[in-house]
């Protein structure tokens, strides 16, 4: 992990960032999903850096970031992010988000669009319920740890085919959820259960890309057309992949970032 750099939050909580590629380029930002850490953008990074400097970092809960006991809130999940730009020096960025992370972007969008220049929401959604299925995946990560949650996640994450495939990155991806303290796995699980955006889409006035995966069973098709249809500003573009669409479609999905982000 020395790879890393820490800040320490104003509750106590350690997060985990880094940059990468020039120090004079404009600032992309990149949230990760629930379950892995900043490594699942590793096929994104040679192409982004050539134009950005990446910011990435560790969700609470994830990676080399703490995991503090209790239910975390989707408020909480975007005030980390708040802070890491202003203990920066960062005014606005650019900012892609896939699942968890595009929920904490969708929060940034309405709660302090003038700290985002555009915004990039991949398979992600407005709402996620029922809540039960939320608190069932808490105890059972609580009572069982991950290895039970990281086979199953792992086959709504992926196609049968890519997965068939064996994909170096599919062992990575593997790695990642074995990692995750179920603490901070559940209390993120705790954010998604308790979060609805639904009705704040309308507020976010700003340049919005959406990123679907056809085969997504976490975040169908249709929750990837309910954001476009209520964003002021967003447009669409469908990949053929399930969830972690940058990891099983890394040049497509790269190619319609970089297209998005002009």
């Amino acid at each position: 992990m020395q790879d890393r750099s820490f800040l320490i939050l104003g509750d106590g909580c350690r997060l985990a960032y880094r940059f990468d590629g020039p120090a004079d380029a404009p600032v992309l930002l990149l949230a990760n999903s629930l379950g892995t850490d900043l490594g699942m953008w590793d096929a994104q990074m040679p192409a982004l850096c050539q134009r950005f400097q990446v910011l990435r970092y560790d969700s609470r809960g994830h990676g080399a970031s703490a995991a503090p006991p209790g239910a975390y809130s989707m408020d909480r999940l975007g005030c980390d992010v708040l802070e890491l730009l202003g203990a920066l020096g960062l005014d606005k960025v650019d900012f892609c988000g896939l699942s968890k992370g595009g929920m904490v972007g969708q929060w940034l969008g309405w709660r302090a669009p003038d700290r985002l220049r555009r915004l990039v929401l991949a398979n992600t959604a407005a709402f996620m319920g029922p809540p039960a299925n939320w608190q069932k995946r808490i105890d059972g990560v609580l009572r069982d740890g991950m290895g039970p949650l990281a086979e199953a996640s792992l086959a709504r994450w992926f196609t049968p085919d890519f997965i068939a495939a064996g994909s170096p990155a599919l062992a990575a991806i593997r790695s990642m959820l074995m990692a995750n303290d179920p603490v901070g796995y559940a209390g993120c699980c705790a954010a998604i259960r308790d979060m609805d955006q639904r009705r704040l889409l309308p507020l976010i006035d700003l340049p919005t890309l959406v990123i679907g995966g056809s085969h997504d069973p976490a975040t169908p098709p249709a929750d990837a057309r309910f954001l476009v249809d209520h964003l002021p500003r967003g447009r669409l573009v469908e990949l053929p992949a399930a969830h972690l669409s940058n990891v099983e479609q890394p040049a497509g999905f790269t190619a319609a970032l970089l297209d998005f982000l002009g």
